[in-house]
């Protein structure tokens, strides 16, 4: 299994989950298009959100990967269905694991400038966000356009003064640069957050030993 991609994937599930802003638009609940790239490979994600849930959707070849996580930053899993290689498996996190999770996540700090473009509709504003371990620095572009249910990645770039159209997710050594592409409210069809019946449950461990430990 392509773990980059699953890393890809994740960084998607940070951007779907971590929505903060202002006034114009208040979704509860919804739907949100995501592109993704990370050592020149691109994907495109849907993520829906309802309350403190979330799942992110995402294809590579055969294989659906599905990415559950909640605001509360306290529950994540993968879900992984390759119907040609009749492979179903549900990687459920330990408190442990999700603790890890966000233990590798930085503490951003946020620095605003004068700069403004549209990025896919949005106006946006440019904010430099710093790593202080790392010494390094991402261009952000935040847009306060709308409000959206806060989640994991708003731990990363809540205080960025909107919600983030476009930035970078770091997880694993990884930089994933997040874009934007839409949000609408559409309803979230019931069960959307559950695992569905069929799939094995594994744990993370297990997830990364079939892609070789990566």
């Amino acid at each position: 299994m392509n773990t980059k991609f699953l890393t890809v994937a994740f960084g998607i599930a940070l951007s779907a989950t971590a929505m903060s802003a202002s006034a114009q638009k208040v979704y509860s609940e919804g739907k949100a298009v995501y592109t993704a790239s990370v050592g020149g490979m691109q994907v495109e994600a849907t993520s829906y959100f309802k309350g403190d849930s979330s799942l992110t959707v995402t294809q590579q070849g055969p294989a659906t990967i599905k990415l559950l996580n909640n605001s509360k930053t306290d529950y994540f899993a993968v879900l992984v269905d390759v119907p040609v290689a009749n492979i179903k498996k549900a990687a459920v996190a330990t408190p442990a694991e999700v603790e890890e999770i966000q233990s590798q996540l930085p503490e951003l700090t946020f620095t605003p400038t004068n700069e403004t473009k549209q990025i896919n509709g949005f106006n946006c504003k440019k904010v430099i966000a710093k790593d202080p371990k790392s010494g390094k620095s991402y261009d952000t572009w935040v847009t306060t356009d709308f409000k959206a249910p806060l989640g994991s990645a708003e731990r990363l770039y809540g205080k960025a003064g909107g919600y983030p159209v476009q930035f970078t997710a770091l997880q694993n050594g990884q930089e994933v640069t997040n874009t934007l592409k839409a949000i609408d409210g559409s309803k979230v069809a019931a069960g959307t957050f559950g695992i569905p019946a069929g799939f094995d449950k594994i744990s993370l461990s297990d997830l990364k030993a079939m892609g070789g430990g990566r």
